[in-house]
């Protein structure tokens, strides 16, 4: 990816403390196609960093936003996007781990490095700059880095806002990686691959030998879990689709077996467990909806049988369960981010990927420009792709 790195070391020294006017994808409003346009992008301030986005992709969480579907978390108009890889164009004032021209990934589950949270090896949340769909704007000064061309605030999202050809991140969201890295493959390190890899290797701690059902085949379950469950040695990888075309993709990941539950007279979870002989060691709901998480629950074996949940689910809802099933030694966990620190643990990550330990080929099936994001929009929606990268 040194395709245009030396020019665009030059330009940034043209662009560094002055605000830029660029292309990005604004949401209007819920359900309401993404309008290409031209858009302010201020400066950063201490301890932020504004990168040049070269790829982005879609996720299924990008989708429920801009849909709307809570309809707390509106806000427009708005800069989705949370999947990307860029260049550093500017840092601002203390930032030290990066500079400009800088090879990096944003990611949206921050590490400030000096919270109790970050300071622990039990979690990967971070008290300042974790996850927060409801948040809008930057911590420094509670405003906007985006503006209008006529100066209204253009919202942020999930602390990255990656479609755009120009962000700003706090530097506790970006992570600067080997510049050998190909970017357009490290692009899925911002969410898919650490949010279902690290689900199997840190959240589960799937052993040798184990058993796995996963719920739901688009990119985290199919691609990232499916992937992270081979490379740790499952001996059975079950997926459950309702979508028939997703069983060929799943054959080059791993999967083992396949389940349509519109092709059962039983539960999903019966048919599971006849075939597992009690059921498996690990379930992962990809899905976000409340009886496929019961499903994958009593998919799991009694006594030690763990499920994870990584799907993003409505508001408000609570979980399908009655306290004494957990007396039968099942166990239920979320995963955000896969459990992965994104500061001192993805550029490790991508030296994986890079080194062949992950295979990230098969993840990415559809190629656009960024212009048109709305056809990618709705590859997703028509259950086209896994993963749609957008060359900005």
């Amino acid at each position: 990816m040194d395709v245009g790195y030396h020019s665009y070391e030059t330009e940034s020294t043209h662009t560094a403390g002055k605000v830029i006017t660029c292309k990005a994808a604004v949401a209007w409003g819920p359900g309401q196609p993404l309008v290409i346009e031209d858009v302010q992008v201020a400066p950063p301030q201490k301890m932020e960093v504004r990168v040049k986005i070269l790829f982005t992709s879609i996720c299924h969480t990008d989708l429920s936003s801009w849909k709307g579907e809570n309809e707390a978390q509106r806000a427009y108009p708005r800069i989705l996007g949370h999947e990307a890889a860029g260049i550093v164009e500017s840092v601002g004032e203390g930032v030290e781990d990066m500079k400009i021209g800088d090879h990096v990934i944003p990611f949206f589950q921050g590490e400030c490095g000096t919270c109790i949270c970050c300071r622990s090896q039990k979690t990967n949340l971070c008290q300042k700059f974790g996850v927060n769909p409801l948040k809008s704007v930057m911590v420094n000064d509670g405003k906007t880095r985006f503006s209008t061309m006529d100066g209204n605030p253009i919202f942020h999202f999930l602390n990255t806002s990656t479609f755009s050809q120009y962000t700003v991140l706090d530097s506790a969201c970006v992570v600067k990686i080997d510049t050998k890295a190909p970017l357009e493959k490290m692009s899925l390190l911002s969410c898919g691959v650490s949010t279902g890899v690290g689900a199997a290797w840190n959240v589960a701690n799937l052993q040798p030998g184990s058993s796995v059902a996963i719920f739901g085949l688009g990119a985290v379950g199919l691609a990232q879990v499916a992937e992270g469950a081979r490379v740790r040695g499952a001996s059975k990888i079950i997926g459950v689709d309702i979508n028939p075309s997703k069983f060929f993709k799943g054959k080059a990941v791993g999967i083992t077996e396949f389940i349509n539950p519109k092709d059962l007279d039983v539960p999903v979870h019966e048919k599971i467990g006849a075939i597992t002989v009690g059921g498996v060691d690990y379930s992962f709901e990809c899905v976000g909806n409340l009886e496929v998480l019961r499903e994958a629950f009593l998919s799991t074996h009694t006594g030690w049988g763990l499920t994870v949940l990584l799907g993003i689910h409505p508001s408000p809802m609570l979980l399908p369960l009655h306290p004494m099933e957990l007396f039968n030694g099942r166990q239920i966990v979320g995963s955000i981010f896969g459990g992965f620190k994104g500061k001192t643990q993805l550029p490790k990550l991508a030296e994986q990927c890079m080194c062949g330990t992950l295979n990230l080929d098969e993840f990415i099936t559809h190629e656009l420009p960024f212009h048109n994001i709305n056809e990618a929009f709705q590859l997703l929606i028509e259950g086209k792709s896994l993963r749609c990268l957008l060359h900005l």
